[in-house]
């Protein structure tokens, strides 16, 4: 079983900065697992936004629409993995989830945090 609490959400304007944070705990082993986030904006579906695979070497993926802006990395020394999210647009409000998961892949992940609420106002 694998605890995940984000952090690190907020109101920014656009073209402005955020770096979400998320906490893992349990077992087994973090650096076993592939790290995702992922967001819900209001009214539509989740949606996958980057994942990297336990050595946060080549298997680093993103969404087409945060490539460029978002940057994700992983601490297996301090279980966490970030989400560095630069020049953010309105369309990058949503509220934010990391996941835990077996593959790395856009889908099917284990474990979920609460979430994170980002708020871009134009």
């Amino acid at each position: 079983q694998v605890q995940l609490v984000e952090s690190g959400g907020g109101l920014v304007q656009a073209g402005g900065s955020l770096r979400l944070s998320c906490a893992a705990s349990g077992r087994p082993t973090f650096s076993d697992y592939v790290m995702g986030w992922f967001r819900q904006a209001p009214g539509k579906e989740r949606e996958f936004v980057a994942c990297i695979n336990w050595s946060g070497g080549e298997s680093i993926y993103y969404a087409d629409s945060v490539k460029g802006r978002f940057t994700i990395s992983r601490d297996n020394a301090n279980n966490a993995v970030y989400l560095q999210m630069n020049n953010l647009k309105p369309d990058d409000t949503a509220v934010y989830y990391c996941a835990a998961g077996q593959i790395v892949r856009t889908y099917g992940y284990d474990y979920w945090g609460q979430g994170t609420q980002v708020t871009v106002s134009s």
